[in-house]
């Protein structure tokens, strides 16, 4: 890494409480079906619909020729209790020498929405984006319908900058706007004492449980 620029992603294991992430391999596709595959819901603003496990291979295997190009890192969300994936996030838009990237495509099981798993799996790449890679900026996008993930995005501490009008076509073949959010560099540390505080008050409030995620995919 220069002066001045961020490093690029490169394999790495990131940690937290309830989950770790780890380089997305087509060995996680058997265990990524079981968690998602029939679940409307999971899919429902992502550009794939994968309706058996073949086409979710297919999927991967897509992921990971853009990790092979350098313009896309995808991480699998395994479960540390049970040892299996329930979800996906990826680097995307890398640009180092911009010191910007992305934190996109992002799917997990709905067996672990509003628990604690989106919250942490977005603690960890933002941490590992600024503190480690050293990039300046992080964004987020979302289908312009898509206010549950509009919220949650907001709940992170991202600013909401615009929208993209006609970005891309959705693949029921309608035009979908982007909704584009950011975080700074130098609005990581409040964004990480607020999220790790939201964690702790939640464990603190059902002390044995799960706790409550109100970030939601």
């Amino acid at each position: 890494m220069t002066a001045g620029q961020a490093a690029a992603p490169t394999p790495v294991v990131l940690t937290a409480r309830t989950i770790r992430l780890e380089p997305l391999a087509l060995g996680h596709v058997p265990g990524l079906a079981a968690a998602t595959l029939g679940d409307e819901a999971v899919w429902r603003w992502l550009p794939a619909f994968p309706a058996d496990e073949p086409e979710l291979l297919a999927l991967v295997a897509g992921a990971l020729a853009e990790a092979s190009a350098g313009t896309r890192y995808p991480f699998a969300i395994i479960d540390v209790t049970s040892g299996q994936p329930v979800g996906s996030s990826s680097y995307l838009d890398i640009d180092p020498a911009n010191r910007r990237i992305e934190i996109g495509w992002t799917w997990l099981a709905s067996a672990v929405w509003r628990t604690s798993v989106n919250t942490e799996a977005k603690l960890a790449l933002l941490g590992h984006a600024f503190d480690t890679l050293g990039f300046e900026r992080v964004a987020f996008k979302t289908h312009h319908n898509n206010l549950r993930s509009q919220q949650a995005i907001a709940r992170l501490g991202a600013v909401r900058e615009g929208t993209l009008r006609h970005h891309m076509l959705h693949r029921d073949g309608t035009w979908r706007d982007s909704v584009y959010y950011s975080i700074l560099s130098a609005e990581w540390p409040a964004v990480q004492a607020r999220l790790r505080a939201r964690l702790q008050a939640r464990l603190e409030a059902r002390p044995g449980s799960p706790a409550v995620d109100t970030v939601a995919p």
